[in-house]
């Protein structure tokens, strides 16, 4: 194998490895089972093995013959917590929708949930929790995982997080599939999938000409998840109903799979498929992460079934778990036929009859294809971060420059600073130099951030040392002369703030590695000697140029309430500025003589002089007000 030829199922191939070898999947199982029969519309919780598993019933009222039953609703957050807000909406972007019903079952369980879910993470012993789901309870179990890995995100906590669904419907559109890629939270989710199983495929289809088959369908499941004996005497679907749900859905599916120009045939594709697919068959198993791969193997897969043993497979997870081998994927079936001698080969050859449809002549080659485009283009994660610490290494001389410049600032006889000399920085050769290697690493990092979330750099990356201390290196140096050049040219005045309205989203990215770093506790009680080479917030200037207007309110405002919250404000930046400097958390041109901060200290202490008199000369104020000078 050439040192350059990768897996063609690198990424989903661990998470296969890693699900195989463990007791994961089957204890899942076996809680979905248990939350199945015990708890209908509700979910269990249990530990085992050291481990905090939560499991949500298949059986729940979200009824068919609802004909909004496939609406889509805006997600913006989720239990109380703002989703995927380090990534503004930019003109024309698909905003992130999820199915109406599911959101709303599991807003109807959120109270319970939360505090259950509270009460594990309260625990010292919990390290990692896994939760799950069969049929619709799966789908709930999605978006409790979603909610808990924003929990945790905004805890810094490390506990880790796994999401096992079997059967699950689809949950969301396709922008809610690329907001979780990018999140890096599709490593999170394994959706089992058996070969033939239609409720996964369900939603590519409209629903509402299907209602009242939908609707049996349900009713039929739910009876044979909590009395397996009872269900098939419960309700019965006849033949014909079967016959038309399962054309319906493989219909739909092939248009989803054969896209025109980027749409189905059939119209847009409004659910779509994320994180890992496990697709199981009495063959084996075969791992997929890519979603167009998914939905094509949906469509070859059911394509190969029948209508009465779509509905069956839906009850036959089961089988399919106690089937999954611990032995590695890679090497399941390796002696039933002759493999190819080239690793890409072997790996293709396996994946097809792991998928169970390697003996099916109209399927095979389509199959084969499908899976040929799931091979990841280009060079390996390990080797794009190689890549890319040697391109790093070509910039640093760009941040260098600007380090210089800082120093050089720092001496000059204006005694300005850093950030104010580059505010009001003129055509001279030096500051347009800094200004064009400012917007060269700019680009630098957010082509960083777009191979991260393009899933092409390692899974660890953001989590690595040297990358995390390289952004905030980057951020604590750079940030300032953004900031600089967004009130220098007046941007604030046509767009507002900087923290609110101009901050560039490399900048949260980078926070939150930072915040999420290993911190020994050497580092986190260290005090400063010295003040820093950089001030440590770097949106520090940005805050200063906000109190600058307060003060600005303060001498034009006559409004008594409004002035006692400009004053509020001012004194909580007052000591929030203060404490920094006493903890040496600022660099040495924050207290330039005439930096902005030293000027707005001055102002600050005039202000305070004259709101001191107020009291004993109201009248001298009111002449301050009207623009007279007062002694």
């Amino acid at each position: 194998m050439a040192s350059n030829e990768v897996s063609p199922f690198e990424t989903s191939e661990m998470l296969a490895t890693f699900v195989t070898s463990t007791p994961l999947l089957r204890e899942s199982w076996r809680l979905c089972s248990k939350a199945n029969t015990t708890a209908p519309l509700s979910f269990v919780a249990e530990r085992a093995g050291g481990v905090n598993y939560v499991a949500f019933s298949g059986v729940q009222l979200a009824g068919g013959s609802d004909p909004s039953w496939r609406n889509l609703v805006l997600l913006e957050s989720i239990g109380g917590l703002p989703l995927f807000s380090a990534r503004r909406k930019t003109e024309g972007e698909e905003a992130v929708m999820v199915h109406a019903e599911m959101l709303n079952l599991f807003s109807s369980l959120f109270n319970s949930l939360q505090n259950q879910m509270l009460g594990i993470l309260e625990n010292t012993d919990t390290k990692s929790v896994v939760i799950t789901g069969h049929s619709i309870g799966g789908a709930i179990a999605s978006l409790c995982t979603l909610w808990l890995l924003c929990y945790l995100q905004s805890i810094s906590s490390s506990v880790s997080v796994m999401c096992f669904t079997f059967g699950s419907p689809l949950l969301g559109n396709e922008a809610f599939s690329r907001a979780i890629s990018k999140e890096r939270w599709g490593g999170n989710f394994c959706h089992v999938v058996s070969k033939h199983d239609i409720m996964p495929r369900l939603l590519f289809a409209p629903i509402t000409p299907l209602t009242s088959q939908l609707n049996f369908l349900l009713q039929f499941w739910h009876w044979s998840m909590t009395s397996p004996a009872s269900g098939k005497l419960a309700v019965q679907i006849s033949e014909r109903e079967k016959a038309e749900l399962f054309t319906a859905v493989v219909d739909y599916l092939e248009a989803a799979a054969t896209p025109q120009d980027g749409e189905a045939s059939s119209g847009p594709i409004l659910f779509y498929p994320f994180g890992n697919y496990f697709f199981v068959s009495e063959e084996g198993a075969l791992c997929v992460d890519s979603p167009p791969t998914i939905i094509k193997m949906l469509h070859l897969m059911l394509s190969t079934s029948s209508p009465s043993c779509s509905i069956e497979d839906h009850l036959k997870y089961g089988d399919y778990v106690n089937r999954v081998s611990m032995q590695m994927l890679i090497q399941r079936n390796c002696i039933q036929r002759n493999i190819p001698d080239s690793t890409y080969e072997a790996g293709l050859e396996l994946a097809l009859q792991s998928s169970g449809i390697a003996n099916q002549e109209t399927t095979i080659v389509p199959a084969k294809e499908c899976l040929k485009t799931a091979r990841r283009r280009g060079p390996s994660p390990a080797l794009n971060a190689a890549s890319l610490a040697v391109t790093f290494s070509k910039v640093v001389p760009y941040r260098a420059q600007i380090e210089w410049y800082k120093i050089w600032c720092d001496e000059q006889d204006e005694q300005m600073g850093y950030y104010d000399s580059f505010k009001s920085r003129g055509s001279c050769k030096r500051e347009m130099k800094v200004n064009s290697n400012r917007h060269k690493l700019a680009r630098f990092w957010n082509n960083v951030i777009d191979m991260l979330e393009r899933n092409e750099l390692p899974h660890d990356f953001d989590k690595r040392a040297k990358w995390v201390n390289a952004s905030q290196f980057y951020k604590l140096l750079v940030e300032p002369l953004d900031i600089a050049e967004y009130y220098g040219k007046g941007v604030h005045r046509i767009k507002g703030h900087y923290m609110e309205h101009g901050r560039e989203r490399r900048y949260e990215i980078f926070d939150r590695w930072w915040k999420d770093r290993m911190v020994t506790t050497g580092e986190e009680n260290k005090e400063r000697s010295k003040f820093a080479s950089s001030t440590q917030d770097s949106c520090f200037w940005a805050r200063v140029e906000e109190a600058r207007d307060w003060l600005n309110g303060v001498r034009s405002e006559r409004d008594t309430n409004k002035l006692a919250m400009l004053w509020d404000k001012i004194e909580e930046f007052e000591k929030y500025a203060m404490k920094l400097v006493e903890n040496k958390e600022v660099s040495n041109d924050v207290l330039a003589k005439n930096s902005s901060y030293s000027t707005w200290v001055e102002d600050l202490r005039e202000l305070k002089r004259l709101r001191a008199n107020v009291q004993r000369f109201p009248h001298q104020y009111t002449r301050f007000l009207d623009g007279e000078v007062v002694p």
